[in-house]
């Protein structure tokens, strides 16, 4: 159960990306919101909190006028990125073979 929850928590497409960027230091939520893209900001503040929950991020409030909020890896996050990062690497070195797997099935199944 606990294998299977923490490999759904960390293999879907927002925590590998945030990861990822947080991976070259700590950012801003707005620049890693512009640096991501297409995540929404509920899906954006949604996902650092559950990474914060489990402590691969580390929020830091800054007094300001409007506070600065800043996000980094914690020293488990950075674990983390090994694994995220040699994923990241798997599927560049393979992407045209999996690409040429899809067209090869999807031309058999018409």
């Amino acid at each position: 159960m606990a294998v299977s929850s923490m490999l759904q928590r960390i293999g879907d497409k927002w925590t590998v990306l945030i990861v990822s960027y947080l991976g070259n230091g700590p950012m801003r939520f707005n620049a890693l919101r512009r640096e991501i893209g297409n995540i929404s900001q509920k899906m954006l503040t949604t996902t650092l909190r559950n990474l914060e929950r489990d402590g691969f991020v580390l929020r830091t409030v800054t007094p300001s006028r409007p506070p600065a909020v800043e996000y980094e890896l914690t020293q488990l996050g950075r674990c983390l990125l090994v694994p995220v990062s040699g994923l990241a690497r798997w599927t560049l070195e393979n992407i045209d073979r999996i690409e040429a797997a899809r067209a090869e099935y999807d031309a058999k199944e018409g």
